[in-house]
């Protein structure tokens, strides 16, 4: 499976991951993006995460379906 990488621009940071993947499209709701995380389906840092409220800033990198998400923040 081919992997896309993305480079998101963080307005506030830090921004919770639910909203990141809301946000970018990669799930249709918020709800949605908490089911998937609570799932086990999205990495942060190479690691699983299953917090939906963690916290993302500058120079994480958020892992979901084929999708690597390169954050930074606006400076």
């Amino acid at each position: 499976m081919a992997q896309t990488t993305i480079s998101v621009i963080l307005t506030q940071s830090p921004t919770e991951l639910y909203k990141i993947l809301k946000f970018e499209g990669l799930s249709s709701s918020g709800a949605e993006a908490k089911i998937a995380i609570a799932d086990g389906l999205v990495k942060v840092n190479g690691i699983v995460e299953r917090q939906k409220r963690k916290k993302i800033v500058d120079g994480d990198v958020v892992e979901f379906e084929g999708n690597i998400l390169n954050i930074s923040c606006e400076a």
